[in-house]
């Protein structure tokens, strides 16, 4: 059996990706820390700022807002999410979160758990805001760290 020793990771560890809009960084991911059921980041939005609709055919989203309003679509149909508020977002909805705040929000997720292959983790369902940034397709967050 494989022991992973603890380990800290820093924001500033991370590399940014704003393919699908905001700010998505990986934070604990199989590469960075060797966990084996999902991985963990933050998601950073300024006001107006969205982050593309999509969905997970293997994984839950599980996300928190930390600070900021949002407001999260799922499968089409709006909700508010503000600061302490936390969403559990199940297997193949589609979601797309944006910042209807007047300041930045930050909202950490965690997916788990990890799909077969990297590439089959997140389906798009809408153009990305930023398609020529670096997404999930070219470096998936279960390798390398970068979440799109």
């Amino acid at each position: 059996m494989t022991q992973h020793h603890p380990r800290i990771v820093d924001l500033s560890e991370t590399q940014p990706n704003t393919r699908r809009g905001g700010d998505l960084r990986a934070v604990l991911t199989p590469t960075s820390v060797g966990s084996t059921s999902g991985f963990m980041g933050l998601a950073v939005m300024a006001p107006g700022e969205s982050i593309a609709e999509h969905y997970h055919p293997y994984s839950e989203e599980f996300v928190y807002v930390v600070s900021g309003t949002l407001e999260v679509d799922l499968d089409g149909e709006p909700h508010p999410l503000r600061t302490d508020q936390g969403l559990l977002v199940p297997l193949n909805v589609r979601h797309r979160f944006r910042n209807v705040g007047s300041t930045e929000a930050r909202m950490v997720f965690h997916l788990g758990p990890l799909a077969p292959r990297p590439e089959l983790g997140h389906v798009d369902t809408e153009e990305a805001p930023n398609p020529e940034a670096s997404g999930w397709a070219e470096r998936p967050p279960e390798r390398t760290g970068v979440v799109s």
